[in-house]
């Protein structure tokens, strides 16, 4: 069951990825929804969960994508996998570890997507500092309300279930 909600979570994140890259001022590169799963997965379910959801969802979206195949893949696999470890060794359960969490993870994947590609002399990004952050910035406050939207969730339902108990 657990894994056919991470794979519906990613296929929803790669729908609205492509789907709304055309209307976001920055294109594509402003959000990266597929590592905001990436990491909400790993944080929910551990190293091993968040390494295969990245995995996974890295090489769809390079498979998608005119790039190399196998980086992003390799880049969010990592991520994942790191930030499982993360969330399993400390307490995550609060709102600034979790900020921390979604920039630390945003931050860390752009600079292993880019050094790869430089390391491998794919292609050259002259000042990349801008567009890193600014992806940071968005990935952190989309996971952070998902992570607010999915903890409230349940104790919404369990609320409408009680107040319709004591009215009848």
């Amino acid at each position: 069951m657990k894994a056919v909600g991470v794979l519906a979570a990613l296929a929803l994140a790669l729908a609205l990825q492509t789907t709304l890259a055309r209307f976001l001022p920055g294109g594509a590169a402003a959000l990266d929804l597929v590592l905001v799963v990436v990491v909400f997965v790993a944080l929910k379910h551990g190293p091993v969960t968040g390494m295969l959801a990245g995995s996974a969802a890295g090489m769809i979206q390079d498979a998608l994508s005119i790039g190399v195949i196998g980086i992003g893949g390799l880049a969010k696999s990592i991520v994942g996998f790191a930030v499982g470890a993360i969330g399993q060794q400390f307490i995550v359960a609060a709102a600034l570890p979790r900020l921390v969490i979604f920039l630390g993870a945003s931050v860390g994947h752009a600079m292993m997507f880019i050094g790869l590609y430089v390391l491998l002399g794919l292609g050259s990004f002259p000042s990349p500092w801008s567009g890193i952050l600014s992806q940071a910035l968005g990935n952190t406050a989309v996971g952070m309300v998902a992570f607010s939207i999915v903890e409230v969730f349940p104790v919404l339902v369990d609320r409408r279930r009680l107040s319709r108990r004591t009215r009848r």
